[in-house]
């Protein structure tokens, strides 16, 4: 098993891309902490995990919180006794100009989606250094790295955040063998793609500049996830792995 005996903590676990982050972590032999505001999902999937012989606990997590970010860590470390691997998963969209964007707009997108990832990274540092040393994974966008006219300037703004935050975090820890890496997906069947992908016009639009000509699935992100949580990545921080169909190479 590729994380037996390690203890992750994941963001924005209860459904899409961090639910199926969650099983395959399970089946992989990690103990997994499931965060997320959305509690009854949350709760159901740990429920279903332990019947299938996981070893999983909910927290709700509020990831803008300091004192939620505080309370998680805690539960990691009281119930498993460590904590080696965070994912930053837990993250909003929107869509809008900058004319149509209001400052509550650009506040509540870069309060979940940049300020959560320093929340949770800053409060899981001080006990992966207890640990020896552990894996942060930040999950990002595509559009952490191009822009796109479609997306809103503040989503963008706080993928970009996400990437270059990982990169200042991964060169201030690596002597404490602690890894921070950046996940760029592409357009992804998840529950917040649903609304757009509903609308044939934007599915044309999106798949169009996909060069493998598809919709990401959950499963193709968490694999790569997985790689960065497990040993096999212990010489790679500080590095963004791009899982996007190809949309960025073009």
């Amino acid at each position: 098993m590729r994380l037996a005996g390690k203890v992750a903590i994941i963001s924005g676990g209860s459904r899409g891309m961090g639910a199926v982050e969650a099983e395959l972590f399970l089946k992989e032999g990690a103990k997994v902490v499931v965060g997320d505001v959305l509690e009854e999902e949350g709760r159901s999937l740990v429920e279903k995990i332990t019947v299938e012989g996981g070893d999983a606990v909910f927290v709700r997590l509020d990831v803008t919180s300091e004192t939620d970010w505080e309370g998680v860590v805690r539960e990691a470390v009281d119930r498993y006794g460590k904590l080696d691997v965070l994912v930053n998963n837990a993250g909003i969209s929107a869509r809008g100009t900058i004319e149509e964007t209001t400052v509550a707009d650009w506040d509540r997108v870069m309060n979940i989606n940049a300020k959560g990832v320093f929340l949770g990274t800053r409060a899981a540092i001080p006990e992966m250094r207890k640990a020896g040393g552990g894996s942060i994974i930040n999950i990002s966008s595509q559009l952490g790295l191009v822009g796109m006219s479609e997306s809103s300037p503040q989503y963008q703004a706080s993928k970009g955040a996400v990437r270059i935050f990982t990169k200042s975090a991964a060169i201030q820890y690596a002597a404490e063998g602690i890894r921070v890496n950046s996940v760029h997906p592409g357009p992804i069947v998840t529950p917040m793609t649903e609304a757009r992908r509903s609308d044939p016009a934007v599915q044309e639009v999106m798949v169009s500049r996909i060069p493998l000509g598809r919709y990401g699935e959950s499963e193709d992100v968490a694999y790569g996830v997985l790689y960065l949580a497990s040993d096999e990545s212990s010489f790679v921080t500080g590095s963004e792995l791009v899982i996007d169909g190809g949309w960025t190479a073009q």
